[in-house]
């Protein structure tokens, strides 16, 4: 029986753009910043908004 649950990660890439990807802690591709993992990806959609707004991203 596996426990697997979804997490959701908002990687940074280099542009400046935020990327909201799904995936396990071990297969996030490598970036300059990762946040996460959330539980949902409305959870990491409220919070790449939060970055956007705080300058911390660019939208797409």
């Amino acid at each position: 029986m596996t426990n697997q649950q979804e997490n959701w990660y908002i990687v940074k890439n280099q542009d400046n753009h935020c990327q909201i990807i799904l995936g396990e802690k071990e297969k996030v591709p490598e970036a300059e910043t990762i946040w996460g993992p959330f539980p949902t990806q409305t959870e990491a959609i409220a919070r790449r908004v939060g970055l956007i707004r705080a300058g911390k991203c660019q939208p797409f």
